[in-house]
């Protein structure tokens, strides 16, 4: 069973978004949704102190596991 989704409206630089859409063109694989996750889960995990669900959610959007 997957997690529930919320959704977000962010404000970023105009350059990070060209780069971000540089490198999902470049990688198909990667979604603007799952880069954000990552990088996000990622920041939290280093920031934010430990929890396992987060750790979860970075790993498996890293790896591209379904949920």
């Amino acid at each position: 069973m997957s997690s529930p989704m919320v959704s977000l409206l962010v404000e970023i630089p105009e350059e990070l978004h060209e780069s971000l859409q540089g490198y999902l063109e470049a990688h198909p694989a990667w979604s603007q949704q799952r880069a954000f996750c990552a990088a996000l889960s990622l920041f939290l995990m280093q920031n934010g102190g430990c929890d396992r669900r987060v750790n979860r959610i970075y790993l498996d959007t890293l790896f591209d596991y379904a949920a």
